[in-house]
Protein backbone atom coordinates (compact mmCIF):
# COMPACT_ATOMS: atom_id res chain seq x y z
CA UNK A 1 0.00 0.00 0.00
CA UNK A 2 2.80 2.43 0.83
CA UNK A 3 4.53 1.78 -2.49
CA UNK A 4 1.30 2.44 -4.38
CA UNK A 5 0.75 5.67 -2.44
CA UNK A 6 4.33 6.76 -3.13
CA UNK A 7 3.82 6.14 -6.84
CA UNK A 8 0.63 8.21 -6.79
CA UNK A 9 2.40 11.14 -5.12
CA UNK A 10 5.28 10.79 -7.58
CA UNK A 11 2.85 10.88 -10.51
CA UNK A 12 1.29 14.04 -9.11
CA UNK A 13 4.73 15.61 -8.73
CA UNK A 14 5.67 14.78 -12.33
CA UNK A 15 2.34 16.13 -13.58
CA UNK A 16 2.67 19.40 -11.69
CA UNK A 17 6.31 19.75 -12.67
CA UNK A 18 5.12 20.97 -16.07
CA UNK A 19 3.48 23.97 -14.41
CA UNK A 20 6.86 25.45 -13.43
CA UNK A 21 7.58 26.53 -17.02
CA UNK A 22 4.50 28.76 -16.93
CA UNK A 23 5.09 30.07 -13.40
CA UNK A 24 6.82 33.17 -12.07
CA UNK A 25 9.60 33.06 -9.48
CA UNK A 26 6.99 33.01 -6.72
CA UNK A 27 5.24 30.10 -8.40
CA UNK A 28 8.44 28.08 -8.63
CA UNK A 29 9.16 28.69 -4.95
CA UNK A 30 5.59 27.58 -4.17
CA UNK A 31 6.10 24.35 -6.12
CA UNK A 32 9.40 23.70 -4.32
CA UNK A 33 7.78 24.19 -0.91
CA UNK A 34 4.89 21.88 -1.84
CA UNK A 35 7.13 19.12 -3.19
CA UNK A 36 9.93 19.21 -0.62
CA UNK A 37 8.33 20.41 2.60
CA UNK A 38 4.83 19.03 2.18
CA UNK A 39 4.59 16.03 -0.14
CA UNK A 40 8.03 14.61 0.67
CA UNK A 41 7.70 15.19 4.43
CA UNK A 42 4.17 13.80 4.34
CA UNK A 43 5.22 10.60 2.59
CA UNK A 44 8.48 10.01 4.46
CA UNK A 45 7.74 11.16 8.02
CA UNK A 46 4.19 12.28 8.77
CA UNK A 47 2.49 8.99 7.88
CA UNK A 48 4.93 7.14 10.13
CA UNK A 49 4.30 9.48 13.07
CA UNK A 50 0.52 8.97 12.91
CA UNK A 51 0.63 5.24 12.14
CA UNK A 52 -0.09 4.39 15.80
CA UNK A 53 -2.70 7.03 16.54
CA UNK A 54 -5.52 4.53 17.12
CA UNK A 55 -3.51 1.48 18.17
CA UNK A 56 -1.79 3.32 21.05
CA UNK A 57 -4.74 5.50 22.05
CA UNK A 58 -5.36 4.15 25.57
CA UNK A 59 -8.12 5.05 28.03
CA UNK A 60 -8.07 4.08 31.74
CA UNK A 61 -11.22 1.97 31.51
CA UNK A 62 -12.11 -1.58 30.58
CA UNK A 63 -15.62 -0.66 29.39
CA UNK A 64 -16.13 -2.19 25.90
CA UNK A 65 -16.45 0.47 23.20
CA UNK A 66 -15.39 3.36 25.41
CA UNK A 67 -11.94 3.70 23.89
CA UNK A 68 -13.30 3.64 20.34
CA UNK A 69 -15.90 6.29 21.11
CA UNK A 70 -13.36 8.54 22.82
CA UNK A 71 -10.93 8.16 19.93
CA UNK A 72 -13.64 9.16 17.44
CA UNK A 73 -14.53 12.10 19.71
CA UNK A 74 -10.99 13.43 19.82
CA UNK A 75 -10.00 12.47 16.23
CA UNK A 76 -13.14 13.09 14.11
CA UNK A 77 -10.86 13.08 11.06
CA UNK A 78 -7.33 11.76 10.86
CA UNK A 79 -4.53 14.28 10.42
CA UNK A 80 -3.08 12.11 7.65
CA UNK A 81 -6.29 12.05 5.61
CA UNK A 82 -6.91 15.75 6.23
CA UNK A 83 -3.45 16.70 4.97
CA UNK A 84 -3.74 14.31 2.02
CA UNK A 85 -6.98 16.02 1.00
CA UNK A 86 -5.37 19.41 1.53
CA UNK A 87 -2.42 18.61 -0.74
CA UNK A 88 -4.73 17.26 -3.46
CA UNK A 89 -7.09 20.24 -3.32
CA UNK A 90 -4.20 22.74 -3.26
CA UNK A 91 -2.31 21.24 -6.21
CA UNK A 92 -5.27 20.57 -8.50
CA UNK A 93 -5.88 24.27 -9.47
CA UNK A 94 -2.45 24.28 -11.14
CA UNK A 95 -3.85 21.79 -13.64
CA UNK A 96 -6.22 24.52 -14.84
CA UNK A 97 -3.22 26.38 -16.23
CA UNK A 98 -1.83 23.27 -17.93
CA UNK A 99 -5.23 22.50 -19.47
CA UNK A 100 -5.60 26.08 -20.75
CA UNK A 101 -2.14 26.00 -22.35
CA UNK A 102 -2.91 22.66 -24.02
CA UNK A 103 -6.16 24.12 -25.34
CA UNK A 104 -4.24 27.06 -26.79
CA UNK A 105 -1.71 24.76 -28.43
CA UNK A 106 -4.48 22.70 -30.06
CA UNK A 107 -6.22 25.86 -31.21
CA UNK A 108 -2.96 27.22 -32.62
CA UNK A 109 -2.31 23.99 -34.52
CA UNK A 110 -5.72 24.13 -36.15
CA UNK A 111 -5.22 27.81 -37.04
CA UNK A 112 -1.77 27.08 -38.51
CA UNK A 113 -3.16 24.25 -40.63
CA UNK A 114 -5.97 26.40 -42.03
CA UNK A 115 -3.93 29.59 -42.59
CA UNK A 116 -0.88 27.93 -44.18
CA UNK A 117 1.72 28.25 -41.45
CA UNK A 118 0.53 31.41 -39.67
CA UNK A 119 0.26 31.17 -35.90
CA UNK A 120 -2.64 32.28 -33.76
CA UNK A 121 -0.44 32.65 -30.65
CA UNK A 122 3.20 33.71 -30.64
CA UNK A 123 3.64 31.77 -27.39
CA UNK A 124 0.68 29.69 -26.14
CA UNK A 125 2.20 29.45 -22.66
CA UNK A 126 2.60 33.19 -22.12
CA UNK A 127 0.31 34.60 -19.45
CA UNK A 128 -1.71 37.00 -21.58
CA UNK A 129 -5.36 37.23 -22.46
CA UNK A 130 -7.52 34.50 -20.97
CA UNK A 131 -4.55 32.53 -19.65
CA UNK A 132 -3.66 35.42 -17.33
CA UNK A 133 -7.09 35.25 -15.71
CA UNK A 134 -6.91 31.46 -15.47
CA UNK A 135 -3.56 31.73 -13.72
CA UNK A 136 -4.85 34.34 -11.26
CA UNK A 137 -7.93 32.20 -10.57
CA UNK A 138 -5.74 29.16 -9.88
CA UNK A 139 -3.71 31.17 -7.36
CA UNK A 140 -6.88 32.28 -5.59
CA UNK A 141 -8.11 28.70 -5.41
CA UNK A 142 -4.78 27.47 -4.02
CA UNK A 143 -4.62 30.14 -1.33
CA UNK A 144 -8.30 29.67 -0.50
CA UNK A 145 -8.05 25.89 -0.13
CA UNK A 146 -4.96 26.18 2.07
CA UNK A 147 -6.65 28.76 4.28
CA UNK A 148 -9.81 26.65 4.49
CA UNK A 149 -7.96 23.52 5.59
CA UNK A 150 -5.96 25.50 8.15
CA UNK A 151 -9.24 26.74 9.61
CA UNK A 152 -10.60 23.17 9.77
CA UNK A 153 -7.44 21.99 11.51
CA UNK A 154 -7.64 24.85 14.01
CA UNK A 155 -11.36 24.30 14.58
CA UNK A 156 -10.85 20.59 15.33
CA UNK A 157 -7.52 20.55 17.17
CA UNK A 158 -6.42 24.17 17.79
CA UNK A 159 -2.99 23.17 16.40
CA UNK A 160 -2.39 21.34 19.69
CA UNK A 161 -1.88 17.77 20.85
CA UNK A 162 -2.41 17.32 24.62
CA UNK A 163 -0.85 14.50 26.60
CA UNK A 164 -4.16 13.58 28.23
CA UNK A 165 -7.73 14.18 27.11
CA UNK A 166 -10.85 13.58 29.19
CA UNK A 167 -13.82 11.76 27.75
CA UNK A 168 -17.40 11.51 29.03
CA UNK A 169 -19.06 9.91 26.01
CA UNK A 170 -21.32 6.88 26.32
CA UNK A 171 -20.80 3.98 26.95
CA UNK A 172 -18.01 5.21 29.24
CA UNK A 173 -19.18 4.73 32.87
CA UNK A 174 -17.77 8.09 33.99
CA UNK A 175 -15.15 10.66 33.04
CA UNK A 176 -12.11 8.75 31.82
CA UNK A 177 -8.61 9.86 30.94
CA UNK A 178 -7.29 8.94 27.50
CA UNK A 179 -3.65 9.06 26.53
CA UNK A 180 -2.29 9.93 23.08
CA UNK A 181 0.82 8.25 21.75
CA UNK A 182 3.84 10.56 21.21
CA UNK A 183 1.89 13.84 21.59
CA UNK A 184 4.97 16.09 21.47
CA UNK A 185 6.18 14.60 18.20
CA UNK A 186 2.71 14.88 16.69
CA UNK A 187 2.45 18.51 17.81
CA UNK A 188 5.80 19.38 16.22
CA UNK A 189 4.77 17.93 12.86
CA UNK A 190 1.38 19.62 13.12
CA UNK A 191 3.03 23.01 13.59
CA UNK A 192 5.45 22.23 10.76
CA UNK A 193 2.59 21.52 8.35
CA UNK A 194 0.79 24.66 9.51
CA UNK A 195 3.87 26.81 8.87
CA UNK A 196 4.46 25.35 5.40
CA UNK A 197 0.81 25.91 4.50
CA UNK A 198 1.09 29.53 5.67
CA UNK A 199 4.22 30.00 3.55
CA UNK A 200 2.35 28.66 0.51
CA UNK A 201 -0.52 31.07 1.13
CA UNK A 202 1.94 33.95 1.42
CA UNK A 203 3.66 32.97 -1.86
CA UNK A 204 0.31 32.82 -3.67
CA UNK A 205 -0.64 36.29 -2.41
CA UNK A 206 2.76 37.68 -3.44
CA UNK A 207 2.39 36.17 -6.91
CA UNK A 208 -1.10 37.63 -7.32
CA UNK A 209 0.12 41.12 -6.41
CA UNK A 210 3.16 40.70 -8.67
CA UNK A 211 1.06 39.72 -11.69
CA UNK A 212 -1.50 42.47 -11.12
CA UNK A 213 1.22 45.10 -10.69
CA UNK A 214 2.95 43.92 -13.84
CA UNK A 215 -0.34 43.97 -15.74
CA UNK A 216 -1.20 47.51 -14.62
CA UNK A 217 2.28 48.81 -15.43
CA UNK A 218 2.16 47.33 -18.91
CA UNK A 219 -1.33 48.72 -19.46
CA UNK A 220 -0.14 52.21 -18.60
CA UNK A 221 2.91 51.92 -20.86
CA UNK A 222 0.79 50.79 -23.80
CA UNK A 223 -1.58 53.71 -23.43
CA UNK A 224 1.34 56.13 -23.32
CA UNK A 225 2.41 54.99 -26.76
CA UNK A 226 0.18 56.67 -29.32
CA UNK A 227 1.47 54.44 -32.11
CA UNK A 228 -0.23 51.34 -30.73
CA UNK A 229 -3.59 52.11 -32.32
CA UNK A 230 -4.49 49.00 -34.27
CA UNK A 231 -7.79 49.65 -36.02
CA UNK A 232 -8.86 46.63 -38.03
CA UNK A 233 -5.79 44.58 -37.09
CA UNK A 234 -6.06 41.56 -34.78
CA UNK A 235 -4.00 41.90 -31.59
CA UNK A 236 -2.30 38.70 -30.50
CA UNK A 237 -2.70 38.54 -26.69
CA UNK A 238 0.49 36.46 -26.42
CA UNK A 239 2.63 38.77 -28.55
CA UNK A 240 4.57 41.81 -27.39
CA UNK A 241 3.38 45.35 -28.14
CA UNK A 242 6.30 45.84 -30.58
CA UNK A 243 5.25 42.77 -32.52
CA UNK A 244 1.64 43.95 -32.70
CA UNK A 245 2.87 47.37 -33.87
CA UNK A 246 4.93 45.70 -36.59
CA UNK A 247 1.90 43.71 -37.73
CA UNK A 248 -0.11 46.91 -37.84
CA UNK A 249 2.47 48.67 -40.04
CA UNK A 250 2.58 45.71 -42.43
CA UNK A 251 -1.21 45.77 -42.71
CA UNK A 252 -1.14 49.48 -43.50
CA UNK A 253 1.50 48.94 -46.19
CA UNK A 254 -0.65 46.26 -47.82
CA UNK A 255 -3.64 48.62 -47.83
CA UNK A 256 -1.58 51.32 -49.59
CA UNK A 257 -0.47 48.96 -52.39
CA UNK A 258 -2.37 49.34 -55.70
CA UNK A 259 -4.89 46.68 -56.54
Amino acid sequence: MNSVADMNWLSLQVLLGGVSQYSTVFGRVWLSVVFVFRILVFVVAVQQVWSDEQKDFICNTAQPGCTNVCFDKFFPISHIRLWALQIIFVTCPSLMVVAHVKYREMKDQKYTHVHQGEHLYANPGKKRGGLWYTYILSLMFKAGFDAGFLYILYFLYHFDMPNVTKCTEEPCPNTVDCYISRPTEKKIFTLFMVVTSSVCIFMCICEIFYLITKKVRKYLLIHQDQNTVTDGVRVDPTASSNQNLSNFKKAKEKESEPA
